[in-house]
């Protein structure tokens, strides 16, 4: 008997979460990786300090890896301590890579990652998002529609 398969994207605590990529990019596809870190980056994400704002993931000679990804030096960390802005190498299975890979070069699509958690098992795990980028005029019309179903919200809510 086959076992069971674990929830999709089982965050228990979201340590980073980049935003605005949902602003700017057209989400296609999600995948969830995990990360290779050293001992103080799994300590400093521990405490909650991170940033992938300004983040992106690329495909290197058949492996993937986080680009200008920020985890601050751990405070307790003397000499041991890691590089805060060191590209990360990401853990996918081969389909995975070759299916980003493949969407990368041939589509034009963006490795933009959406959030850095720990799952139900204690492993630091990226969400990481297969993305078209959008236009000015792509903004504007999100931007619309948030606003209106803000008005719609409140509306309903004064209504009511």
């Amino acid at each position: 008997m086959a076992r069971p398969k674990p929830p999709v994207f089982d965050k228990q605590k979201t340590v980073a979460e980049n935003r605005r990529a949902r602003f700017d990019y057209h989400i296609e596809d999600k995948f969830e990786a995990g990360l290779a870190l050293h001992g103080t980056e799994v300590k400093a994400l521990r405490a909650g300090q991170a940033t992938i704002a300004e983040s992106y993931a690329e495909v290197k000679d058949g492996e993937v890896w986080l680009i200008n990804s920020n985890i601050p030096e751990y405070s307790h960390g003397n000499r041991l301590n890691h590089e805060p802005r060191r590209p990360r190498k990401l853990l996918l299975n081969a389909r995975e890579i070759g299916k980003v890979f493949g969407a990368v070069e041939r589509k034009g699509m963006t490795l933009v990652p959406l959030s850095i958690y720990f799952n139900g098992t204690g492993r630091a795990k990226v969400e990481l998002a297969l993305a078209k980028g959008k236009q000015a005029h792509d903004k504007r019309a999100s931007v619309k529609e948030r606003d209106w179903k803000r008005d719609k919200a409140r509306l309903m809510r004064d209504r009511s």
